[in-house]
């Protein structure tokens, strides 16, 4: 039974992409169109969280995510971060900003917790890794759906046993940060997302979300198709005028000079996938390092972002961004629906 239908009119799900572009106005819009919005928490205080979470709920009544990142200790080798962040100084101080201290923190986890705990949203998710038992069962008894995403089929299976109510399955053409539990390269395993379906629809008993160089109708209807109960989107919606993508990525994502994505630790010390720009092809030997090397080079991407520089700032997108349209977030749920019924007809969401 598709436990997801309880929640959206139609399957299509925004993905939280943290750093500005899934703010308030984008989940309110595809929240409103009958999908499900998603606010980002990662990057944010739980005071910051809950402010845009009140936004939300100014601009719909309809159930929308919030996702958040699952901590880790602090394993990162401090030598090999230092050595990385000496190589960026020249670029920062063109830039005129400083680096920024290679802190660890955890994301005022806790708080955002309890928070949502208190107050409750329609969907809560996680990513970087599977919350305790008990913590996901708090967020169901207080009203709240848990979606954990997963990379591998381990990690999904791991997420079921753990009670999660579905499990977003991200392929290796997702962009932005893979949601591998660890971060090695073992960690990274590759799967696509068809392949990564067919790994883990017989392996667990939980509706399972789809996520990865997704970008039209027909992407939808392949993974619905291929055992997915429900598709999630991010790139679609990069350049909605709802979406807060910054000025210097919104041209990234069109220009000429920039045509490929592929993974790298460069920005954030964790393996995320974005278009291929100067930065990415100079500082390929990024070590493992999140969220050390995401705050030290905070203060350098927002610079770079502000003077209209897209070679020296992070430019997550997945595979297939040379598809995306200016679309308002409301058409682009419409357009994915009805190119979908094209394809499967008229009662996709209704069946199975």
């Amino acid at each position: 039974m598709n436990r997801l239908r309880d929640i959206v009119a139609v399957p299509i799900f925004q993905a939280p992409m943290a750093g500005g572009p899934s703010g308030a106005p984008l989940a309110a819009a595809v929240s409103e169109a009958g999908g499900l919005g998603s606010l980002a928490a990662g990057y944010k205080s739980c005071t910051e969280m809950t402010a845009e979470i009140a936004e939300v709920r100014a601009l719909t009544t309809k159930p929308f995510a919030v996702n958040v990142f699952v901590p880790h200790p602090d394993h990162a080798d401090a030598d090999d971060i230092d050595a990385y962040l000496v190589g960026l100084r020249p670029q920062a101080e063109e830039l005129g900003v400083s680096i920024g201290d290679a802190t660890w923190d955890d994301d005022d986890w806790s708080a955002k917790i309890e928070a949502l705990v208190a107050d409750p949203v329609a969907v809560t998710s996680f990513t970087f890794g599977c919350p305790p038992n008990e913590m996901i069962v708090a967020l169901q008894g207080a009203g709240s759906k848990v979606i954990v995403t997963a990379t591998n089929p381990e990690d999904a299976a791991t997420s079921a046993r753990s009670g999660a109510d579905a499990i977003c399955l991200q392929g290796i053409d997702a962009g932005g940060h893979q949601s591998v539990f660890g971060d090695s390269e073992e960690d990274v395993r590759g799967f696509g997302i068809l392949a990564l379906l067919a790994a883990v629809r017989g392996r667990v008993d939980v509706p399972l979300v789809a996520a990865g160089g997704l970008m039209e109708g027909r992407d939808v209807a392949a993974v619905l198709v291929a055992g997915a109960d429900a598709a999630q989107l991010g790139t679609a919606f990069l350049r909605c005028p709802e979406s807060g993508t910054n000025a210097a990525h919104r041209a990234a994502l069109e220009a000429p000079d920039l045509d490929r994505t592929a993974l790298t630790r460069a920005f954030s010390g964790r393996t995320a996938r974005g278009v291929v720009n100067r930065f990415m092809t100079t500082h390929r030997s990024a070590p493992s390092g999140y969220p050390q090397i995401n705050n030290a080079t905070k203060s350098l991407r927002r610079a770079a972002a502000a003077r209209g520089d897209y070679h020296a700032t992070s430019l997550f997108a997945g595979q297939n961004f040379a598809l995306g349209t200016q679309r308002r977030a409301a058409d682009v749920v419409r357009t994915l629906m009805a190119d979908c019924a094209d394809i499967l007809g008229p009662t996709v969401w209704t069946s199975g």
